[in-house]
């Protein structure tokens, strides 16, 4: 194993002299600095050869790795490790060979600044990412703190709260944190007008109207809540099939006959950073999942226009796998051979021919088969009775 070589520093508006004594000094001793202009400028007077992040930005590994055998520093903002580069840089390198000085994050700051325990908010980041995935956390009560990706971020937000009923939520954007140019910029959504500084973390207190949109991240969905064309996993079923497919952190989910995504959607509202791809021929559901995983906070949902089981081979390894359209033998075989360890499969059938193969695949394979009927109440005439939907035949098993 190599000693370290690499040092990871925070740094923080206050540059040099926010720093802990030993990590200003490995700063001062560094033979190379490689960071972005901000952070050069927030180290000045220190003789080190300079580099700039290089672009492509997965470019930086390789520049990294050519200065092993220098007295080599990263300097990156806040803590390196919370959503910052330094947990890509220890995913490449072996993090025994790097020292990591952390510094105040933004989140820390932000906390502070708002009187907010940390532990009681939900840190998110949509710097360098689709804002739409933070829809996912607007919840009522909620306090949230955002790492945002430019100055028109918080407009864009603002909207989102308005648009689901959350319009009355106080926001504030701070930047510049702990420098000379500290300014804080305080309002509520539907009323947001500010012009903020491009680089700011953004605190929104979620406040609910009476006729706010309830979109609890617990699977169960109201049905009218996804555009589709009347195919799709009904509320009650998609609950049961989403409980079944156990969505886990960073989890993967391969989606067989996605149709709307209201099952792929679903799983990634209930995990941070679950994945899905939606495998589904038809371009016009495709269109239909799309602008639901938007609406609904899921907008890194992966749609892939082809048919199972022949598209599978192209995939990654999922964590989990839904069969909820095209079932046959050869669907489930290719199925089962890619999932991982632990990995879980749920198929669900509507049709006697697709009941009778699970029937089949339950014999062959084990696992636990459930029949689910659910019935709506609905008006008849001037009165009110049971209109059932289509009872669903649920098959799921573990891979062990």
């Amino acid at each position: 194993m190599s000693a370290p070589w690499l040092h990871v520093v925070g740094i923080g508006e206050d540059g040099l002299a926010g720093l802990a004594p030993a990590t200003r000094a490995v700063v001062e001793a560094a033979e190379v600095i490689l960071g972005g202009d901000r952070h050069h400028e927030l180290a000045p007077n220190v003789t080190a050869e300079r580099i700039a992040w290089p672009s492509p930005f997965d470019a930086m590994i390789d520049t990294i790795r050519g200065l092993k055998g220098r007295r080599a520093v990263v300097l990156v903002t806040g803590d390196p490790l919370w959503f910052s580069v330094g947990a890509r840089i220890g995913r490449a390198i072996d993090p025994r060979e790097i020292v990591y000085h952390p510094q105040l994050s933004a989140f820390q700051l932000a906390a502070a600044r708002m009187g907010w325990s940390l532990a009681d908010v939900e840190t998110l980041t949509v710097h360098g990412r689709p804002v739409e995935q933070m829809i996912a956390f607007i919840q009522p009560d909620a306090r949230l703190l955002i790492l945002t990706t430019g100055a028109d971020t918080p407009g864009r937000i603002a909207r989102f709260l308005t648009e689901r009923g959350f319009g009355g939520s106080p926001m504030t954007v701070l930047a510049s944190m702990g420098g000379p140019e500290e300014a804080r910029f305080d309002g509520v959504a539907a009323r947001w007008d500010h012009e903020v500084p491009a680089f700011n973390t953004l605190a929104v207190d979620c406040r609910a109207a009476p006729d706010a949109a309830l979109l609890p991240r617990v699977p169960g969905l109201d049905d009218a809540l996804f555009r589709s064309d009347g195919t799709m996993t009904k509320q009650e079923v998609r609950a049961a099939t989403v409980a079944k497919l156990m969505p886990m952190r960073g989890a993967l989910l391969w989606d067989i006959g996605t149709g709307c995504g209201s099952v792929a959607i679903e799983w990634m509202r209930a995990a941070h950073y679950a994945r899905a791809i939606g495998i589904e021929p038809r371009a016009d559901r495709r269109a239909m999942a799309a602008e639901n995983a938007l609406a609904l906070g899921a907008p890194r949902l992966e749609l892939r226009d082809g048919t199972a089981p022949g598209e599978l081979e192209f995939l990654p390894a999922p964590d989990a796998v839904f069969i909820g359209g095209g079932l046959s033998e050869e669907v489930f075989t290719a199925s089962w051979r890619a999932l991982r360890p632990l990995g879980r499969l749920v198929a669900n059938a509507v049709t006697l021919e697709s009941e009778a193969l699970l029937l089949a695949l339950h014999k062959a394979h084990g696992g636990q088969l459930s029949k689910i009927s659910v019935h709506r109440a609905e008006p008849v005439g001037g009165l009110t009775g049971w209109r059932p939907l289509m009872p669903v035949t649920q098959w799921s098993l573990v891979k062990r």
